[in-house]
């Protein structure tokens, strides 16, 4: 790809990114688009709208910047959680990482590249025509010895990261258990969540539970909630919702329009009255299920003893004895016999009384519970499988984006376009700005993907979900964008570059610097461009302009969103990988990355202030996902450098080398013994330290008397949307039966 090629794309995308800053700053002081842009400070109370017009109002203005780079991490930490603090540290290791790596290659490696000659002599009079290979390790001399440079680079740029992430795992890890000692007392930390509970003949789930807990745990065991499949209540509930915001949204109607015609007959039908009643039948109907997930119980605990009841319920319990799903929240006490209960295996069967960690009351992914393991284990295999024909899919798109990058190729596609393709201006636009967007447009389709098969896999809480779509969605990128694009053939060509590990170095050496100028124009236009496009909230301004021009009512509450960390933290860790794989090779790609995080750092910190809350927090635990990466990212560099210096004739180099992944691997290993425990559980000092503090507490007993009833199922919850407030307060199960 040529310079002239690359300058197209970066001056394309940095008029985008101008004009996405310009346009936020505008609308973003138009009280009509407040809940696009300011929702977080509407709900919060700490902005309101303005009906006064004001010129100032359409003149472009930068006051949103300082704002955001005053915001110290404490506020941050205090305001959107410890997890917003790990996003943007990710964000300021990354600024470190290349801020280092960018001195000294653009000042030492850069000049050593273009004053080598094995690909020809770079023209300084006619810059634009140069190929980018030229400012690449490519167009260094075989057996020159100014390749000790990059030798001494790569040691340094190791030791130097090293130091880092050991220094950002150990700030976190003490930053999580300050995080929990800071807190308020949670229900999670009482409780853990038990699957696979067995039952005898003649008992329920909710004795067994009560059996088992008591005589094995009597002295820290309290309370416990049982789990039912209620996926019919809470369709029925959604429906009554969208049936409620329907009536709202007529009651804002003229008159004329809340009456329409029914039939071949010209009779007309007052909506009004006609929703009310079928929101009123929703609603019975929704109560009615809920009573007989209640009666089904019942019968099960106490219908052997009551013949009357059992001819009576015989059928519908036939219909629901499958509501149970055999787990249950089980409270205790202390934190620590919580932690002590799910560390322990309960059963000498291990597929029974299975424990895990309970998320936090509104984290609990209620849709899903897997009633076995055996059903559990088999849909995490379907997800694998469909990872994989995803993968495989994906791949066809990267094919075509890589033709579009080799004019030749692309013109024997498609002989008709020769006579376009070779204008300068189309052909620029073409390799340059073309492949790198189209890869970006499919790749936004992956996140969404990702979540969804995280969600069938059995996982119990949103925050697990997403961490699991973050990986996923990581590993895909790397998988696709990565190494599918530099190898740039068959899904069997790759598939032998795999099964060949002793060329992989060689392969990589070859391949990899050789799509550089692709990934400088994929970092200008999925990093800057999406970057400022986060920023103006393109999809939520069409959203919130589609839902103007199709209703105008206005009383729905501001749904104030929360960073998807599953499609931000892969996008910001791959980049980093590019970095620090190209960081020897082809230097020039730093000033770009540079840019995108400080693009990211600025801009993520106003949308934290602005837009995004935290609904769910993991105290952090994304951080061992960055840790991962960027390991992995190391040991890619390595590879490509003994491979490298291999093809450079400079054997002692490559040789010196070797050690390198080894030691980096080590560390790794120490971290994670030293570090990665915390972030999977808390140790037993600061679980008692934390117990005996409560102690003294006046209000743990009117926290505990809540426990016992925090993990209900909304589904089971009393609704009320219609007028009839007398039926519909008065719920047909109590919260003593639901928590049994």
């Amino acid at each position: 790809m040529l310079v002239s090629a690359i300058l197209t794309s970066v001056g394309i995308n940095s008029a985008l990114c101008v004009l996405f800053v310009v346009l936020y700053s505008i609308l973003k002081k138009q009280p009509s688009y407040y809940e696009v842009y300011i929702p977080r400070l509407l709900t919060e109370g700490n902005s309101k709208r303005r009906s006064r017009f004001n010129l100032e109002r359409l003149i472009p203005s930068t006051g949103w910047l300082p704002k955001a780079w005053k915001l110290s991490e404490e506020e941050m930490l205090s305001s959107s959680g410890l997890d917003a603090v790990v996003y943007m540290r990710t964000i300021t290791f990354c600024l470190k990482v290349f801020s280092f790596a960018g001195i000294i290659g653009i000042f030492i490696l850069l000049p050593v590249n273009c004053s080598g000659t094995e690909l020809h002599q770079i023209d300084f009079e006619d810059l634009y025509s140069n190929s980018l290979d030229v400012f690449t390790i490519s167009n260094v001399n075989r057996g020159s010895k100014w390749l000790w440079i990059h030798f001494s680079s790569v040691y340094a740029i190791t030791i130097f990261i090293c130091y880092l992430l050991y220094h950002e795992y150990n700030y976190i890890s003490s930053k999580r258990i300050a995080y929990f000692y800071s807190s308020k007392p949670q229900p999670h930390q009482f409780t853990i969540l038990v699957r696979n509970i067995p039952v005898s003949a003649g008992s329920s789930v909710s004795d067994s539970v009560e059996s088992f807990f008591t005589e094995y745990y009597p002295t820290t065991y309290l309370s416990h909630i049982v789990v039912r499949r209620t996926s019919k209540v809470q369709s029925l509930i959604n429906d009554a919702k969208q049936l409620y915001r329907r009536l709202l949204h007529l009651q804002s109607e003229p008159s004329e329009q809340k009456y329409k015609q029914v039939g071949l007959s010209e009779k007309k039908v007052d909506l009004l009255d006609h929703y009310g009643k079928r929101l009123e039948d929703l609603e019975q109907n929704a109560r009615l299920e809920q009573s007989e997930v209640s009666l089904a119980k019942h019968f099960k605990s106490h219908g052997s003893n009551n013949c009357t009841l059992n001819g009576m319920f015989h059928n519908k319990f036939i219909t629901h004895h499958l509501q149970d799903t055999h787990a249950a929240f089980v409270s205790f006490k202390t934190r620590y016999g919580a932690s002590t209960v799910f560390h322990l295996q309960q059963s000498t069967n291990p597929t029974h009384w299975l424990t895990e960690e309970a998320p936090q009351p509104n984290d609990v992914f209620w849709p899903f519970f897997s009633s076995s393991f055996m059903g559990r284990w088999i849909s995490k295999l379907l997800v694998v499988v469909a990872c994989i024909l995803l993968t495989i899919l994906f791949l066809i798109p990267v094919v075509v984006v890589q033709g579009l990058t080799n004019l030749s190729q692309l013109e024997v596609w498609f002989p008709f376009l020769k006579s376009i393709l070779t204008l300068a201006f189309v052909s620029q636009i073409v390799t340059g700005y073309l492949p790198s967007l189209i890869l970006m447009l499919f790749l936004k389709i992956v996140p969404p993907i990702m979540e969804f098969l995280s969600s069938i896999q059995g996982y119990i809480s949103h925050s697990e979900i997403e961490r699991s779509a973050c990986n996923k969605v990581l590993w895909f990128t790397v998988w696709n964008i990565f190494f599918a694009t530099v190898f740039s053939g068959s899904v069997l060509n790759q598939i032998s570059i795999v099964l060949d590990p002793k060329n992989i170095p060689t392969k990589l050496a070859v391949v990899v610097p050789a799509q550089a100028s692709f990934f400088i124009a994929y970092v200008v236009t999925s990093g800057w461009t999406s970057t400022s496009s986060e920023l103006f909230r393109i999809i939520p301004l069409i959203c919130s302009l589609m839902t103007k021009c199709c209703a105008e009512s206005t009383d729905d509450e501001i749904e104030v969103p929360s960073i998807p960390y599953h499609r931000d933290i892969p996008r910001i860790l791959f980049f980093g990988l590019l970095g620090i794989a190209y960081f020897f090779l082809a230097p020039v790609i730093l000033p770009f990355l540079l840019v995108y995080f400080c693009l990211a750092y600025i801009i993520f910190r106003n949308q934290f202030i602005n837009v995004y809350a935290p609904k769910h927090e993991t105290a952090g635990k994304f951080w061992p996902i960055v840790h991962n990466l960027v390991i992995f990212s190391l040991v890619l560099m390595h590879a490509i450098a003994v491979g490298i210096f291999s093809l450079k004739k400079l054997s002692l180099a490559s040789t010196l080398v070797l050690p390198l992944p080894v030691l980096t691997l080590l560390f790794n290993e120490y971290c994670r013994k030293r570090f990665l425990p915390i972030f999977t559980a808390y140790p037993a000092e600061i679980l008692i330290k934390k117990d005996r503090e409560d102690q003294n507490d006046a209000t743990m007993s009117e926290f505990f008397d809540k426990l016992a009833t925090t993990y209900q199922d909304p589904a089971l919850m009393p609704i009320q949307y219609s007028a009839d407030s007398e039926s519909l307060n008065r719920p047909l199960i109590s919260s003593a039966e639901m928590s049994m």
